[in-house]
């Protein structure tokens, strides 16, 4: 069955288009498009009227592409910057009936669960292991081993949401740091006390981005997680915290929508691999909208 799934992320709608069989899928088609859909309002819990208008045109663009590639079923799934709003209902409805593509708005646990389902057609659980999805609204953690999930959380620590609150320099100081981390610490609430996972598992997104700095060259395509050292990852963390906009601007590999974001994504990567006290990252390709396929 030829399948769509459209994941409408805080900063990026994702589109993916599979055949899906048995036990695998072949992808017939994808594309991402940086919407920000939660600029200008997820912090007060509400989409603003320019965001909501530039996910309305990305949806119709989307919905041309499934129909040119003769897809029969779609679905679209919303998560944080749409969990939240106010405005949420009104913007599925004129989806509905504009682009006449239903959007499910899942919990945050749920969208956890559905990375899980994702990461697990690229990689095979053996040994404990973390999963890590940033989002722009929020970002799942998820704690596995060969028997399943063991322990997951959502919290609303995404990057647009750090990037909306926090009025930070550029580039950041040690000062914006010490005052994102701190901050990180009191939203999650204690839940990384006393956990140590020796394995981390970036879900596709900002991940990608991080693979494609160190190596200067795309991600792979096959669906299958990749594995990258740890100290080239802090060293590619440092060098984007450090970095200017400007310097970012003329980057070909950090992508429109991460450019003025991807500091605040790196401090929060660079806390979890200390705070884990993690050894081994793997970048997984799959993510929320490959665990709705299955």
């Amino acid at each position: 069955m030829r399948k769509a799934v459209i994941d409408l992320g805080t900063n990026t709608f994702n589109l993916l288009i599979a055949d899906v069989l048995d036990e695998r899928f072949e992808i017939v088609h994808s594309e991402k498009e940086g919407v920000a859909l939660g600029m200008g309002g997820i912090n007060q819990n509400i989409i603003a009227s320019e965001a909501y208008l530039r996910g309305i045109n990305t949806l119709m663009h989307f919905k041309e592409k499934c129909d040119h590639f003769n897809v029969e079923e779609i679905k679209g799934i919303g998560t944080s910057a749409l969990r939240d709003a106010s405005n949420a209902q009104d913007f599925i409805d004129e989806v509905l009936k504009v682009c006449g593509i239903q959007i499910e708005i899942v919990t945050g646990l749920r969208e956890a669960k559905l990375i899980y389902e994702g990461v697990k057609w690229s990689y095979r659980f053996i040994e404990p292991a973390v999963i890590m999805d940033i989002g722009g609204g929020s970002t799942e953690f998820v704690f596995a081993d060969r028997n399943g999930i063991y322990d997951m959380i959502s919290l609303n620590i995404g990057v647009s949401r750090i990037y909306q609150h926090f009025p930070c320099s550029d580039p950041l100081t040690a000062a914006n740091i010490k005052d994102i981390e701190e901050w990180l610490e009191e939203k999650s609430d204690g839940f990384f006390d006393g956990k140590e996972e020796h394995i981390l598992i970036g879900a596709s997104g900002s991940f990608e981005t991080f693979y494609e700095l160190i190596h200067n060259e795309p991600f792979p395509e096959k669906i299958k997680a990749v594995e990258i050292s740890v100290d080239y990852l802090f060293e590619c963390l440092d060098e984007i915290i450090a970095s200017t906009q400007s310097e970012r601007d003329l980057n070909e590999w950090i992508i429109p929508i991460r450019k003025k974001m991807a500091p605040i994504a790196a401090v929060k990567t660079r806390w979890v691999l200390n705070k884990l006290n993690i050894k081994k990252v793997y970048i997984s390709p799959c993510s929320l909208k490959e665990g709705a396929l299955a």
